[in-house]
């Protein structure tokens, strides 16, 4: 090998050949680290900066109301990295394939989070409550610490972070990412799933937290 030229780090068990086309740097890792101010993962094309081009924002601002029109559930995308849990807020998640079984979440090309869920090549997603508004919240956050007093437990296959009191959660291994304008298009391929907190209770019966026009909502609004 010349002497100029540096090894590619082996790929994450799991983690298809298709991923590494968008494998970001530790460099550029370290440089997107306290680049935004919360890593709340809304629905593309809610919450993106535009040009200041008065035409661009209306139009931009069109798109964000018609898209506000579709309620969704919330979820956190958990993994590991170095030995600490690492979690985001996640409006843009959703099923993709039964066979194989495929899901898929949505990370701004910003996400402080995302560059570390990308090189452990493993996640898992946390289908939070109507009372988990505040993990949400929490994960959603700039801090260092976003678990500080947040339950969890390693999930049954790739070991990420299931937070507890959740709905239900998905544990995958990253499948591919794709480019999409200004986010990556994310396929987890789901190794263990399951309804309720996974600790060995029973699956718990409750209502989902929603995102809708704005603000966080439940069945009950």
């Amino acid at each position: 090998m010349p002497a100029h030229q540096v090894p590619e780090e082996p790929l994450p068990e799991g983690m298809s050949p298709d991923a590494r086309e968008t494998w970001p740097s530790p460099t550029l890792i370290d440089s997107w680290l306290g680049d935004a101010e919360i890593d709340f993962e809304f629905r593309p094309g809610e919450d993106v900066a535009v040009h200041d081009d008065p035409e661009a924002r209306a139009a931009a601002r069109r798109f964000r109301d018609v898209m506000g029109a579709f309620a969704s559930g919330i979820t956190v995308v958990t993994t590991m990295s170095g030995g600490q849990p690492v979690g985001m807020t996640c409006q843009s998640f959703s099923s993709v394939s039964l066979d194989p079984p495929l899901v898929l979440f949505v990370p701004a090309k910003t996400s402080r989070a995302w560059p570390l869920i990308q090189r452990a090549g493993r996640f898992a997603v946390n289908v939070l409550a109507a009372d988990q508004e505040h993990i949400s919240t929490q994960m959603a956050s700039k801090g260092s610490d976003k678990f500080a007093g947040v339950g969890w437990h390693p999930s049954e296959v790739t070991g990420s972070p299931v937070i507890e009191g959740t709905l239900a959660h998905l544990d995958c291994t990253i499948h591919a990412v794709h480019e999409g304008g200004d986010h990556f298009v994310v396929i987890g391929r789901v190794q263990h799933l399951q309804t309720g907190p996974g600790d060995g209770t029973a699956d718990r019966l409750g209502e989902p937290l929603l995102y809708f026009r704005g603000r966080y909502r439940t069945t009950d609004d």
